[in-house]
């Protein structure tokens, strides 16, 4: 029997549908516009790689682009688990996630009755179970929302009301406004890295989203949280309220590795493969202001570069729609954690520069070559490395200073671990 998936879009604060997927199984899963979406005067392409056209995307073109709105690893397979289904299954991983994805889309079966949006006021135990129990808890709040983030580490999205200091879970049609990640088991002070990581970015001029660490006991591995706020929400006063939360609403975005029309385990490029040169082109293509987002996207790769994040593969760059679609720019800058400072982690970057990949190996030249590769002027380029590098052990150990002003004493170790672990002891 034929099974439909309807795909929606929220295109400023309406859902709208813009297609289906349809399908025995599978291995015939394709996604069509809905002719009617593609008969509207303002109807724009869900991603770079989808163009607007009448006829049906191969099997191959649909699963690398909605596969991609799906989390990774331990929640994937835990979420399977409990909707008793395979792994591999990744439309009826959809068909139970879909309700709030990354960006604006909303994937629900065919005739699947809408679910009212509501929101459920969180107790400060359950906070704390989500800091300790890690991706366990997080899985269980995601299958029980019908919520979908992408990524390998555990994470949930929630409501944040910031005037009585609350946490809430959405559900049915309710958006979340933050995404919630708990520390990893295997990564001692992951929590405390990435805020220290992502503070010392904005301090070099890097746009990040509004970060903060949660406490729920005593600063122990254990007990906190990281909390980022959604650069795809958007708070307007004329939105609806729901259970007395002003609902935000959503802005489309879509990830490079999506963008490019590439598979998930694709994210990490292993030969010479050109990925940069296809972002940046990408980007001259489509972007708004075009000059203005490749220099954005080059200070990122310099900064992860410096900071020793290797795991700065291309579903850790993103494209954000603006709220008609019709702009698009670089998302803020995310997921930056030095890797390096833990043996375990690979020394090999996400992405080749100047024609390495071990961090070990690149150097000034190295991001030379790759500003001539890229299409962007080496002059400036090689500028903005220069200021950014000068300017790196300070923002550092000012951040650090900051962080452990605020009671987190292992950034000052983490600090230290990142100077001498990272590209920028290399220099």
């Amino acid at each position: 029997m034929m099974k439909k998936l309807i795909i929606m879009l929220e295109i400023k604060g309406k859902q709208t549908v813009v297609g289906n997927i349809s399908y025995h199984d599978l291995q015939d899963a394709c996604f069509t516009y809905a002719e009617e979406y593609l008969n509207t005067a303002n109807a724009v392409p869900i991603s770079v790689s989808l163009p607007l056209q009448e006829e049906s995307y191969s099997v191959a073109r649909t699963k690398n682009f909605f596969e991609g709105l799906l989390p990774e690893g331990f929640t994937r397979r835990t979420v399977a688990q409990w909707i008793h289904v395979s792994e591999d299954d990744y439309l009826s991983i959809l068909a139970g996630l879909g309700n709030e994805c990354l960006g604006a889309i909303k994937v629900i079966e065919e005739n699947q009755a809408v679910v009212p949006a509501r929101y459920e006021k969180l107790k400060s135990q359950q906070i704390g179970q989500l800091a300790a129990e890690g991706a366990t808890k997080s899985a269980e709040l995601v299958t029980k929302s019908h919520l979908s983030l992408t990524g390998a580490s555990g994470k949930v999205g929630l409501y944040y009301d910031d005037t009585s200091n609350q946490w809430f879970l959405p559900y049915g049609e309710a958006p979340s406004t933050h995404i919630v990640k708990q520390s990893h088991v295997r990564m001692d002070g992951i929590v405390t890295n990435e805020q220290l990581c992502l503070l010392t970015a904005q301090r070099l001029g890097i746009t990040i989203p509004e970060s903060f660490i949660i406490n729920t006991g005593n600063a122990k591995e254990e007990e906190v949280l990281f909390a980022t706020k959604r650069y795809d929400r958007l708070q307007k006063d004329c939105s609806s309220v729901v259970d007395g939360l002003r609902v935000p609403y959503r802005l489309h975005q879509e990830d490079f590795a999506q963008a490019l029309g590439k598979a998930s385990s694709e994210k990490y490029e292993k030969e010479d493969n050109g990925y940069l040169q296809a972002m940046f082109r990408l980007i001259l293509n489509h972007a708004a202001n075009p000059i203005k987002e490749q220099l954005s996207l080059w200070n990122m790769i310099v900064f992860d570069f410096l900071v020793g994040n290797t795991d700065n593969h291309i579903k850790n760059f993103s494209l954000l729609y603006s709220e008609n679609l019709k702009g698009i720019s670089l998302a803020p800058a995310y997921d930056i954690i030095s890797t390096t400072v833990y043996e375990a982690s690979t020394r090999n970057m996400g992405m080749m520069i100047g024609g390495q990949l071990c961090i070990d190996k690149i150097t000034r030249e190295s991001f030379r070559k790759e500003a001539q590769k890229v299409g962007i002027n080496d002059k400036l380029a090689i500028h903005g490395f220069e200021q950014m590098a000068s300017k790196f052990e300070k923002s550092l150990r000012e951040t650090s200073r900051q962080l452990n002003e605020q009671g987190f004493l292992n950034a000052d170790i983490l600090c230290e671990k990142i100077l001498q672990s990272g590209g920028f002891a290399n220099l």
